[in-house]
């Protein structure tokens, strides 16, 4: 069904109608002055030969109907299209607990971090959906997931530490923005996944367990990479704490959810994250604009008013 845009420009029709109703009137006039001859066959002798009455109404109507369909062209004429969507999401967490600015892994576990994850940011399909979600004491979605990768990337260069190290409330909070993913026409949920970079300690929040459980309930598989070692060590308050990684812990939550545990953040492994994915359509209903049938279509019958006019007069007017 087509609608129009900017239906304020429909008021130009009103014009061409004016013209249309004065055409009409004019050629009343002009019957109603004719039959005033009494003697018909004497007017038919007397006037030249001339073109029929269809014809010589042929153009004038051509004429203002290619002002007419310009009219409606004006007013931006759209109809309703389902334009496909991709629905794949990829959820990056990143661990931003003061044991993150140890210097064991160079030149910090949280700017090792960063990169690898800008890495993984930038290998991702373009049509897939990414957000960011940073995490101490409690963890917040820094970015919606969105098509839009650079905001991504920009948020992760400005993520800043804190205390505490809620892991689990990450997994948690990722899959509440998964859910919250539009469904955009598609039947099931998108296919989704979490990369999880910490250094593992949880020291706040729900249990890594229950959100193992949780991912694995809502079949998103989480990935983790793990950064430091077991002698890294950070300054807090002029006291130096020992701060080693946590493997185990980040290791069980990848294996009960199906996803992949990483030491080492590489890109050709951390495609393995997204490249069984698969891929979910949903839609969406967009205008699409046709004004240039309708402008196409006006000039075409100007045309052909003004062929028709110089065929059975001689005249272009």
């Amino acid at each position: 069904m087509i609608r129009f845009l900017s239906p304020w420009w429909l008021l130009t029709v009103l014009p061409v109608l004016g013209v249309a109703g004065a055409y009409w009137w004019r050629q009343r006039r002009r019957r109603a002055y004719a039959v005033q001859f009494s003697n018909v066959e004497l007017l038919r002798t007397i006037a030249p030969r001339g073109i029929g009455p269809y014809r010589r109404h042929a153009a004038p109507v051509a004429l203002l109907l290619s002002l007419f369909v310009l009219a409606l062209g004006l007013a931006r004429p759209a109809v309703d299209a389902r334009e496909p969507l991709e629905r794949a999401t990829v959820m990056v967490a990143l661990d931003v607990s003061l044991s993150m600015m140890s210097n064991d892994v160079a030149p910090s576990r949280l700017q090792a971090a960063q990169q690898a994850a800008k890495e993984f940011v930038r290998e991702l399909p373009d049509q897939f959906n990414v957000g960011l979600v940073s995490f101490a004491r409690s963890a917040n979605v820094l970015v919606s997931p969105t098509k839009d990768h650079d905001m991504v990337i920009s948020a992760i260069d400005g993520l800043q530490l804190a205390e505490a190290t809620a892991t689990g409330e990450a997994v948690f909070v990722c899959l509440d923005a998964i859910a919250a993913v539009p469904s955009d026409g598609a039947p099931n949920p998108p296919p989704a996944r979490i990369v999880l970079l910490s250094d593992g300690y949880r020291t706040y929040g729900r249990s890594i367990e229950d959100a193992a459980q949780a991912a694995l309930d809502a079949n998103v598989p989480v990935s983790t990479i793990a950064f430091g070692t077991d002698t890294g060590t950070v300054n807090i308050s002029g006291s130096d704490q020992r701060v080693p990684v946590d493997r185990r812990a980040l290791e069980q939550l990848a294996v009960t959810t199906g996803g992949y545990f990483y030491e080492a953040a590489t890109a050709e492994g951390l495609r393995q994250v997204y490249e069984d994915m698969g891929s979910s359509i949903g839609y969406k209903t967009v205008a699409k604009e046709i004004g240039r049938v309708f402008l196409g279509l006006g000039l075409l019958l100007a045309l052909g008013a003004a062929g028709l006019s110089l065929l059975w007069t001689s005249r272009l007017v």
